[in-house]
């Protein structure tokens, strides 16, 4: 007698044995591997056992293209006017299934909404990647150990890598200017340590017996197509001291009239009240100079001079300290260490007319 065996279902079998394909990772299982799925039946007849029979099943794991650029942090770099080495942080995982070059690109908006909800007006210069050097330096920040990149070089899967885009912020600004930035990564071929990979084409038409490709980028607020990339968007935000100086004299006293209704005669006393304000919503202003110079028509008083003082409707106290300023023929000087926003520092000295 011959059997035939020319279906194997589900059920009405003696025994089946399946040999399962390896857990897969959270990428999903390597591109290029190759899964094999057999089968065996035992079966009798009239009681007698039959020879097993087998089958069979191989298939090539095709490749999914995938990545994500994450901003790190959700709030704006503030900067201040002529800053070096302003920094904007992201991060760029591989969650293909196969390891992979990456082109990475740094740009600016042009106007519009900026990711922190600021209007883009202005543009940094001298951009900069630099990737994150874990193995010297401060991890996950920014520092001289880090490695100036154009591309990432053979990135494994499910390995996140922290990327910095650094900047110049142009001088003159004023508090408020926003600059976005945004950070692309497209995927490149694998495989060639230290030189970046090619251009990768997504597997047009049916699937074949080979290793396809299928791009599986997800489209987003800044990627619009699944094409290999994706980007993340991040800004720099002006933050300064804005000050402005006002300055008023009084007379205070003359050898006749005495400090009752004074008059600017000579040997009158005068008081220079120098005010210093600090625009409120901005940064402190730091290490604040302060010079004057006295006319040759007065004699500066010796010793008259304070410093950090306050403001009462426009005029100065007399609560400033001596020490910090410094009087060097002709000019008077002082120096407050901050003007905080929307704070007023002051300079009052006095001198006589000749």
């Amino acid at each position: 007698m011959t059997s035939k065996l020319t279906y194997v279902g589900a059920i009405g079998m003696t025994a089946i044995a399946l040999i399962a394909a390896s857990p897969a990772y959270a990428a999903g299982t390597t591109a290029g591997t190759t899964i094999t799925n057999n089968v065996t039946v035992d079966y009798q007849v009239g009681g007698v056992a039959q020879g097993q029979q087998t089958a069979s099943n191989s298939f090539v794991v095709d490749r999914k293209i995938n990545l994500l650029v994450e901003e790190v942090g959700s709030v704006t770099t503030e900067v201040v006017p002529g800053q070096s080495n302003a920094v904007t942080t992201f991060q760029l995982t591989n969650t293909s299934n196969e390891v992979l070059d990456f082109a990475l690109t740094a740009s600016q908006i042009a106007g519009g909404t900026a990711a922190h909800g600021g209007t883009d007006s202005f543009d940094v210069s001298n951009v900069r990647i630099y990737r994150d050097n874990i193995s010297s330096g401060t991890v996950g920040s920014f520092d001289a150990a880090d490695t100036l990149v154009t591309y990432i070089d053979e990135l494994a899967t499910d390995t996140p890598i922290r990327l910095f885009v650094v900047a110049d912020v142009p001088a003159g600004l004023s508090t408020g200017a926003v600059a976005g930035v945004q950070l692309r990564a497209t995927a490149r071929e694998g495989g060639a340590s230290g030189t970046q990979g090619a251009a990768i084409t997504q597997t047009a038409g049916a699937n074949t017996a080979a290793k396809d490709t299928v791009f599986a980028d997800v489209a987003g607020v800044n990627d619009a197509n699944r094409d290999a990339s994706h980007s993340a968007a991040d800004d720099y935000t002006v933050k300064t001291a804005t000050l402005t100086v006002t300055k008023t004299s009084r007379v205070v006293d003359d050898p006749f009239n005495g400090t009752t209704n004074p008059k600017l005669i000579p040997g009158a006393t005068v008081e220079y009240c120098i005010l210093v304000a600090n625009a409120a919503g901005g940064a402190s202003a730091t290490s604040v100079a302060i010079n004057d110079s006295v006319p040759t028509q007065l004699t500066y008083v010796a010793g008259s001079a304070r410093v950090n003082g306050t403001v009462t409707a426009g005029t100065c106290n007399t609560d400033g300290v001596a020490a910090g300023t410094n009087y060097a023929a002709p000019v008077v000087s002082g120096t407050v260490a901050t003007v905080a926003a929307g704070d007023t520092r002051t300079l009052l000295f006095r001198a006589t007319v000749n």
